[in-house]
């Protein structure tokens, strides 16, 4: 899964939002596991999941505050 734009989290609705929320945050806890496990091969991609965690949450707080 290569890292998602910037701009397409910008067109998305809150329920696309939140599904991809959850998508994202299930993604990073099999990360984890593989990492515990010795079994993770792109370290790198447990920090991009990150950011796009955070990406999505911070549209998601922006929409709520419009309305």
């Amino acid at each position: 899964m290569a890292t998602t734009k910037i701009n397409e989290f910008a067109e998305l609705t809150v329920n696309e939002l939140e599904a991809k929320l959850r998508d994202l945050k299930e993604e990073a806890f099999n990360l984890r596991l593989q990492q515990a496990t010795g079994q993770l091969e792109n370290s790198a991609r447990i920090r991009l999941v990150r950011r796009d965690t955070a990406r999505v949450q911070t549209y998601l707080t922006a929409r709520r505050k419009e309305g």
